[in-house]
């Protein structure tokens, strides 16, 4: 009778020292900050403004890679590179949801990246408790790759499962969320918005406003989002740094890139395709890595393998969406000309 040989905590290797930790998160602070300033006085963002930002949101992510090459070596700068694709890949697919929840709510483009901002502050706070909470768990037990494998499987069946079917669930009514609901019976909420205030006073009671419902709607949503992409980015490494820095990356210029690509959103109907088997290949990528760690004849998937099909899942994924809606445009227009 075989018995399986015990496996003992990981040891997991990380570069993220105290020094390197404490000037990341008081970077993405300052950011923060500034991001914060930039959106005080609510404006319509313009496209050159967007775009300025979204160059600034993606050259700084690049440098740092290069950092991560020079000093730490190639398999930690590729391991950076991947998680960063894959975190800003499903950033895109949570803007379609950000898009559909300011849309039902009906906010004012000058709020707009107000909301967005307190949803990416939301979504940092989030996953960095994931992240702490991820690496604890998988230092003392290593089946914990299993279930954030088993994790990704399972959003990845869904996003496949819907993308056929046509379903966005998405789509409901952000009134109908028990949150939501929630805060309707606790306090009156006024038809207007007031600007960037939460609450206002009204006929001498206290009310909110719907950029509090909006708020605490994308907040929600976030929890979702970080069950998601934490997982996802530890299939890729297991170092709770890069995981963090990946993720803080990917979510600091989603307030700059919500305005770039709102109209391109929509042409990537094959998203949820590639999503998919992106999750899919992690979660196999974290099966066969538990595995391995208990029997070594088991193989593992590589991180520059991993690199390459991801981009690989993206730039097909973009280019058959482009296709498909183009073909669509010249039915439509070949449609009504007849």
């Amino acid at each position: 009778m075989s018995i399986t040989p015990p496996v003992t905590p990981l040891a997991i290797d990380t570069i993220g020292t105290p020094s390197l930790w404490a000037l990341t998160i008081g970077a993405v602070i300052v950011l923060l900050i500034v991001d914060f300033l930039a959106t005080r006085k609510p404006h319509e963002v313009s496209m050159k403004e967007a775009a300025l930002w979204s160059t600034f949101y993606v050259a700084l992510p690049l440098a740092f890679g290069v950092y991560v090459l020079a000093a730490h070596g190639q398999e930690n700068g590729v391991n950076y590179y991947t998680g960063y694709l894959v975190e800003k890949s499903l950033s895109v697919d949570n803007l379609f949801v950000f898009m559909l929840l300011l849309s039902a709510f009906a906010v004012p483009k000058a709020l707009q990246q107000r909301v967005l901002l307190f949803g990416i502050i939301g979504a940092l706070v989030l996953r960095g408790i994931f992240i702490a909470l991820g690496a604890a768990a998988l230092a003392a037990f290593d089946f914990v790759f299993l279930i954030f494998g088993a994790i990704l499987l399972l959003t990845g069946a869904k996003l496949l499962k819907d993308a056929i079917g046509g379903v966005e669930e998405d789509e409901k009514d952000p009134n109908d969320m028990r949150v939501v609901k929630w805060l309707r019976r606790l306090w009156p909420v006024t038809d207007d918005y007031h600007g960037t205030k939460m609450t206002v006073v009204q006929a001498g009671k206290r009310a909110l406003t719907p950029l509090a419902l909006v708020t605490v709607a994308v907040f929600m949503t976030d929890i979702v989002f970080a069950v998601d992409s934490v997982p996802a980015v530890y299939g890729i490494t297991a170092d709770p740094y890069l995981v963090f820095a990946t993720n803080a990356f990917a979510l600091l210029g989603l307030r700059a890139l919500y305005f770039v690509i709102q109209g391109l959103l929509a042409k990537l109907v094959h998203l949820s395709y590639g999503l998919s088997i992106i999750l899919g290949f992690i979660g196999v990528k974290l099966v066969l890595h538990w595995a391995h760690l208990r029997w070594d004849s088991v193989p593992e998937i590589g991180n520059l393998t991993s690199l390459i099909v991801v981009v690989g899942v993206l730039a097909v994924t973009t280019i058959t969406s482009l296709i498909a809606v183009r073909k669509r445009e010249a039915s439509a227009a070949a449609a009504s000309g007849s």
